[in-house]
Parts: C-alpha cells; sequence; structure tokens
C-alpha cells in the first residue's frame, strides 16, 4: 500500500506523520480518517481551496488536475506547480509527500469573524 507522507505543520500535525493511503481515495479522505483535520470547508466538492495541498514528492502518480480544480486552485493562498486540492487528487500506486500549507483562504470564515 502506498504511504502518505506529510511534513510538520504547526498546527494540525507538529510531527509530521507517515500515513497508509489506499489506492483511490484522496489525499483529504487519507488525512481526515488519520485524525488530521485539514479543512475543507465545501464538503468536498471542488468549490474552495481550504484543502489545498503541495506535493514534494511522487506528482506524477496523480491523475492530471480537471479544469474545475485548476480554475479553485488560482485561488489558494501561496500556489506552487506542484499545488493540488485534497478532496480531488487520489492517490495512486506510489507514494506522496505532501505539504499542508500554512494557511488557507476561507471565506465562510473569514465572514463569521467580521
Amino acid at each position: 500500500m502506498p504511504r502518505l507522507k506529510v511534513l510538520p505543520h504547526a498546527e494540525l500535525c507538529p510531527q509530521g506523520a507517515e500515513l497508509e493511503a489506499p489506492s483511490g481515495v484522496s489525499i483529504l479522505d487519507t488525512l481526515l480518517a488519520n485524525h488530521i483535520e485539514i479543512e475543507h470547508a465545501c464538503e468536498k466538492s471542488c468549490a474552495c481551496t481550504t484543502c489545498h495541498v503541495i506535493v514534494r514528492a511522487g506528482i506524477e502518480s496523480l491523475d492530471a488536475a480537471e479544469e474545475k480544480e485548476e480554475d479553485m486552485l488560482d485561488k489558494a493562498w501561496g500556489l506552487e506547480a506542484n499545488s493540488r486540492l485534497g478532496c480531488q487528487a487520489k492517490v495512486r500506486g506510489t507514494d506522496l509527500t505532501i505539504e499542508i500549507p500554512r494557511y488557507t483562504i476561507n471565506y465562510a470564515k473569514e465572514a463569521a469573524h467580521k
């Protein structure tokens, strides 16, 4: 089974983690199943960028992002060439290393705090 290595994130995963990642399951679902509570404000419908991750190794094993995901990624904080939405990127047969960006853009959450 492929492994998903999560680089340390100060709030969500301070020590980092190495997780079993079933093929065909999204990065987001793998994180959530392992109690790494990454935001997913749109409930996995590819309508926000709160589950944005940066794939540091293994990106070539992922299916290409569809146009809808690409359009959403354009709005993500800290966008990089190897950025993906965790809800859309499904693990395949290769190990992945990901970084969870320090910030997300969550319009619903920000509006609630105004």
